[in-house]
């Protein structure tokens, strides 16, 4: 137990204290299986999410995203979130407006599995659907989306050989975008505008080194490139006209 941080050690304690043997848990974390899958639940914002082997760990990073995203606009009527994996930010941002309409899409079938568990676990009614980005959009919020929020994969089939042995557990279609990582990012930048009210703010979270090629991605919109609390390069946040 020596290779385990007294601070994940004593989290580990008390999975093992609702009937888990600590020794298996101990076993598990060191043969590289994300901690919050073994706890089965991750923090996000105001919410306590179920998480497991079918989505990404929800981070810091997308915290960040959700904290700007919630300071950007004011009362919005229709929020879209592309790649949500687990729900925490389709899920988050209905908790911080209530009355908007909250649209969450995945191309992973498991994944919105997670998120409607999330929903039902926090209480909150999100549209949920499974499609590639904006396939599965209802086409009526074409020119209506007030604020649209994504995490997209943003890896590149090389950085992922080279990622820790616990984030190469999770899911690699969340993960890996392409061979250079900026598939995704690309992708949605090529189709947003049309989906956007004037002044409706979009909000993506990119690579350290992307800031650059991803702000260029988002044809029709002007954008500014965000750093995180680390100084380094995060967001892609833009305004339509």
């Amino acid at each position: 137990m020596d290779q385990i941080p007294p601070h994940e050690l004593s989290r580990l304690e008390a999975v093992a204290g609702d009937g888990n043997s600590l020794d298996e848990l101990v076993a598990r974390r060191l043969g590289g299986e994300p901690l919050q899958y073994i706890e089965g639940t991750a923090p996000f914002g105001p919410l306590d999410l179920l998480v497991d082997e079918r989505v990404l760990v929800p981070r810091p990073e997308t915290e960040g995203l959700y904290e700007i995203a919630t300071k950007m606009v004011r009362n919005p009527e229709v929020i879209v979130d592309l790649c949500t994996g687990s729900g925490a930010l389709a899920l988050a941002l209905k908790r911080h407006f209530p009355s908007a309409a909250v649209f969450a899409t995945d191309i992973s079938e498991d994944a919105i599995a997670v998120a409607a568990e999330n929903q039902f676990r926090n209480r909150l009614d999100v549209y949920l659907a499974v499609g590639n980005l904006f396939d599965p959009l209802p086409a009526s919020l074409l020119g209506f989306v007030d604020l649209l929020v994504v995490n997209p994969p943003y890896v590149s089939e090389d950085e992922f050989d080279r990622l820790p042995e616990d984030v190469r557990r999770e899911p690699k279609v969340a993960l890996v975008a392409g061979r250079t990582g900026i598939e995704v990012i690309q992708e949605i930048g090529a189709s947003v505008s049309p989906w956007m009210r004037p002044g409706g703010v979009v909000v993506c979270e990119i690579g350290e080194s992307q800031g650059m090629s991803a702000a260029r991605s988002f044809l029709d919109l002007p954008t500014v490139v965000r750093q995180d609390l680390s100084g380094r390069d995060r967001y892609i946040v833009a305004v339509k006209p």
